[in-house]
């Protein structure tokens, strides 16, 4: 009795310090007037973590501190130029695809994971459902089937600057510019990324969704509260989106949790019975970063594209 009463305190003690802990970070957390959690400012969710977990770390989960270190060390090894220091004389001699834009995040530190992917426990994308593989295959006889520069159509959305796959939902790492917006007023959510910066206004008010006929490159979003979490549902994909090969059956579940005054917890479910045979899930930490966030300006298609298209046009003739 005495060993059961002795075991029974201790889990108190560990329990009654949980407790304690968690009412802590919740009076750490800001808030706005109506006791909500303040989210607002500016985030960046930089990461070397890939979504899927390298094929060399196979069934673990986590690396060690040292680990995470040497493998950011590779990741900036492995970018084009990486970076170039002392060739590097002015502002035009600063590629895009510099390492040197993976700096701030090697200063910020690698997350301990192996994959941003937390299910399946593979840490990868589940394979495709058997309509997701005849979808893709008719995609690919699709694109056979037109020439690349037959017309502005051909050429793919990011070329064209209407869509980049890492707007999401979910919103996910970038290579440079990983970084956004939050700002909260009543009953509106808003959430803009640096890299092509479309603010996406997420309703709060309970209103329904969209009718499926009315579809969107981004889907359609509405959010609500589940305690101090931001739970945001999207759905309405357009089918010419097709991320990461979905269909427009798509849905995307995330969640927003501020962990500290500094820190969010953003965690996403993706599900697509015609795409893939389960969903899957991950997470990341954004780190509050002072801003403002400078204007992003995509004009690769609106610059390049007639010449493209004229150029093609040229190499018919001939």
């Amino acid at each position: 009795m005495k060993i059961l009463g002795a075991t029974l305190f201790a889990a108190s003690i560990v329990l009654l310090s949980s407790v304690f802990a968690q009412e802590q970070t919740a009076k750490a957390i800001p808030r706005l007037i109506d006791g909500k959690p303040d989210l607002q400012g500016y985030w960046t969710n930089q990461t070397f973590t890939p979504l899927e977990r390298p094929a060399q770390f196979k069934d673990r989960e986590l690396l060690t501190a040292e680990e995470a270190d040497a493998f950011a060390h590779r990741a900036l090894e492995n970018v084009k130029d990486v970076p170039r220091g002392d060739q590097v004389k002015s502002d035009a001699d600063i590629h895009y695809d510099d390492g040197i834009w993976l700096l701030e995040g090697y200063k910020k530190g690698a997350m301990l994971r192996t994959s941003l992917i937390t299910e399946p426990r593979d840490g990868r994308i589940p394979p495709l459902s058997a309509e997701g593989q005849a979808r893709a295959k008719a995609r690919a006889d699709a694109r056979r089937g037109v020439g690349p520069f037959d017309s502005a159509q051909s050429r793919g959305l990011s070329e064209r600057c209407i869509y980049w796959a890492h707007e999401g939902p979910p919103l996910l790492p970038t290579g440079y510019n990983s970084n956004l917006l939050i700002v909260q007023a009543p009953g509106t959510f808003v959430i803009q990324p640096e890299m092509m910066p479309v603010a996406r206004i997420v309703p709060l008010d309970g209103r329904a969704a969209l009718r499926s006929a009315l579809r969107a490159y981004r889907g359609d979003s509405r959010g609500h509260w589940e305690g101090d979490s931001m739970v945001i549902e999207t759905t309405n994909y357009s089918e010419k989106t097709a991320w990461r090969g979905s269909s427009a059956n798509l849905t995307v579940v995330e969640r927003l949790t501020m962990t500290s005054a500094t820190t969010i917890r953003y965690q996403f479910t993706v599900t697509d019975p015609s795409t893939w045979t389960q969903p899957w899930s991950g997470e990341y930490e954004m780190t509050h970063i002072d801003g403002p966030l400078f204007e992003y300006a995509c004009h690769e298609g609106n610059y390049g594209l007639p010449s493209i298209l004229a150029g093609a046009r040229r190499a018919e003739e001939k």
